[in-house]
């Protein structure tokens, strides 16, 4: 870990008590800051986090956002990504023009080894895996960390990673508005679809905080590219970094791309589609991506297709979860929106008993209605149940229920089901409105395919 003094004995507002504002509060407490927590949820005095950090010196105030505490005159806040900017203690910082930062932007300061930054609005995880994956498989030179949005703080692998070594990070928008130097060696854009407009604001906003992962990089950076749309083909050229695409076509070889059902890298035959584990054209593409970033580090072509031919899938992104009586039970609790939803659907062959429902944002799902043509039964349950129940009519589905939960909901889309079918958990809306997170509600389905299993088993 790099020993900077940027924080010493500076003021400063961690805004959030969740697992990013925890490692950020500590990391700054061992960088020599006089550290403050604020978060509006009242957390019990007894936690363990909260213990720990009262213990090494920082204050904690919670279940309100008291403005007073901006007294402390504070010289950086660092902000949970998930807060948004209409935040009232936000707010206050804006005005005070106090730079408002989130957790990456630390991680990478004090980081000693090389950012691997991957955005983009889906397939952030899965590419995330596979590079990971690619790059353990050659470890006799370097230690891989892996963190960031996947859930594992960044800042705690930048504390341990050493020279050689790569910290592989996911970052949202919400992470890439709040940094100032963070620079990654290589940074991945896996797509760009409309989403989060409900905290971004607009498009615009949204993109330009995707963009902000090549903003700091430099023609000795290599900035990967979907090369799938014009749209992201523009906003490369933006970039100083070297750019590296990846298209299903082959118009561009100076990357990855498909010829004959065949991944090539730069006229290099690399593994065959088919070939790959993890089933839908989506991960063919997040398999490209990590195919680059691979390549350029010296990853070879064994140890790429030993990854991509056992990789099985990332936890709540199309996770094959069991089958009961002939029917394949699929968690997708990752897809929060409504392309992640109709890559899903597009994924399988098998007629589809769709799970759909969460958090109401204003948006409507008529553009889920093409995909929607293709199921057999839609179950919703949540706040945007009758959207979703709108769409399903449009699309022509016959069978359509709602019901209170999610719960509720596996058992009907089982109930729905036939031998040979999938069961599928793709809700096309975030989770918080009956969940946390929307770890929280795969789990919760995981639990309840595994209590019909015992209730058939019987």
């Amino acid at each position: 870990m790099k020993n900077i003094d940027t924080y010493q004995n500076k003021s400063v507002l961690v805004l959030g008590l969740g697992k990013s504002g925890v490692s950020v509060a500590k990391l700054l407490l061992k960088l020599g800051a006089s550290v403050t927590i604020n978060d509006a949820k009242e957390v019990s005095p007894t936690d363990v986090d909260v213990k720990e950090l009262q213990k090494l010196g920082a204050e904690i105030i919670t279940g309100s956002h008291p403005l007073d505490l901006f007294d402390k005159n504070f010289s950086y806040m660092f902000k949970n990504p998930g807060i948004p900017y209409d935040n009232v203690m936000v707010k206050r910082a804006q005005e005070l023009q106090i730079p408002i930062l989130t957790e990456p932007e630390l991680a990478y300061e004090v980081l000693e080894g090389s950012m691997i930054g991957i955005t983009g609005t889906n397939g952030k995880t899965t590419t995330t895996t596979l590079v990971s994956l690619m790059l353990q498989t050659q470890t006799d030179t370097h230690r891989v960390y892996t963190g960031g949005n996947i859930g594992i703080p960044l800042s705690d692998g930048a504390q341990v990673a050493e020279k050689n070594d790569y910290l592989v990070s996911e970052l949202s928008s919400f992470q890439l508005m709040g940094i100032n130097q963070l620079h990654p060696k290589i940074a991945v854009l896996t797509n760009l679809y409309s989403t989060h407009l409900d905290y971004h604001g607009s498009r615009e906003n949204y993109v330009a905080a995707k963009m902000n992962i090549t903003r700091n990089q430099t023609e000795d950076d290599f900035f990967v590219v979907n090369y799938d749309n014009d749209e992201w083909i523009q906003l490369a050229k933006k970039s100083k970094a070297k750019i590296v695409p990846f298209t299903k076509t082959s118009d561009y070889q100076d990357g990855a791309y498909i010829l004959d059902d065949i991944i090539f890298y730069k006229n290099e035959e690399v593994v065959k589609v088919n070939d790959i584990r993890i089933p839908g054209s989506h991960n063919v593409e997040n398999a490209m991506a990590a195919i680059c970033v691979a390549k350029i580090l010296g990853i070879s072509n064994n140890h790429i297709q030993q990854v991509l031919t056992t990789f099985g899938g990332v936890k709540h992104r199309i996770q094959f979860v069991d089958e009961i009586e002939n029917r394949s039970f699929y968690n997708d609790s990752k897809a929060t929106n409504i392309k992640a939803t109709s890559v899903a659907l597009n994924a399988f062959k098998k007629p589809v008993n769709l799970i759909a429902g969460g958090l109401d944002r204003g948006n409507g799902f008529n553009d889920l209605v093409p995909v929607l043509k293709n199921i057999k039964s839609l179950t919703v349950y949540g706040q945007t149940a009758d959207k979703l129940i709108e769409a399903g009519k449009v699309a022509g589905i016959e069978k359509i229920n709602k019901v209170d939960n999610l719960s509720l909901a596996t058992k009907q889309a089982y109930a729905d089901s036939e031998a040979g079918e999938i069961i599928l958990l793709s809700p096309a809306c975030a989770s918080w409105d009956q969940f946390k997170t929307f770890e929280e509600r795969g789990d919760l389905f995981i639990e309840e395919v595994k209590n019909i299993k015992k209730e058939t088993s019987k």
